[in-house]
């Protein structure tokens, strides 16, 4: 396993790259646009996206003044959007598959890697405790200090339920919005505030 992680460390790094991300897309969209004359199902993808991005312009056309050049930059910068949203919507069930599989390797002793997973895994858990223990009162036991912090007792997480960290998060991402919207209306010269306001009707 470490000899495999190590092999595989410089290719997750260039795959995390965004200048990477973005040449996987635009390849994707090439050889999508080039093979859907040839393929039924990438020929229907093709027109999907196509009338989900003219139906984007189109509804941006509605309440902004978009000009001959902005147009079709506008139609490729929401192809590119898309399509590498839906890279990142595969790549995490993909991710979450993978996790799925190795714990499945290691519950089951699969060509007898569990020990391997096991021993990787510890490494991963002590790497992550150590800044934890590093705070430790000294006067604090090291057991109640985990179980407190780290491993409760009830064997729940010691951190909130998703539905609530993703409620959370969104409401961040709003608030900062909200502020970015209203110092552009005030200190830049794009009523974006006015633009919502067409928008949503108000």
């Amino acid at each position: 396993m470490g000899i495999i992680r190590l092999i595989a460390a410089p290719i997750r790094s260039v795959m995390r790259s965004r200048l990477f991300q973005l040449a996987v897309v635009l390849a994707i969209i090439l050889l999508l646009d080039y093979y859907s004359f040839d393929y039924a199902p990438l020929r229907e993808i093709s027109g999907g996206l196509k009338t989900l991005v003219d139906a984007s312009v189109g509804f941006f056309a509605e309440h902004f003044r978009i000009g001959i050049l902005t147009d079709p930059v506008l139609q490729v910068g929401l192809i590119i959007a898309y399509v590498y949203m839906v890279c990142l919507v595969i790549a995490f069930f993909v991710r979450i598959a993978f996790r799925r599989l190795v714990d499945f390797i290691g519950w089951s002793n699969f060509l007898w890697l569990r020990n391997a997973i096991a021993q990787e895994r510890g490494i991963a858990a002590y790497r992550a405790w150590v800044p934890l223990e590093r705070i430790r009162p000294a006067h604090v036991p090291q057991q109640k200090w985990e179980q407190t912090f780290a491993w409760p007792p009830d064997n729940m997480p010691p951190y909130p339920p998703l539905a609530q960290r993703f409620f959370r998060a969104m409401m961040i991402y709003a608030a900062v919005l909200v502020a970015a919207a209203i110092l552009l209306q005030i200190f830049t010269p794009f009523p974006v505030l006015t633009w919502l306001g067409k928008l949503t009707g108000i």
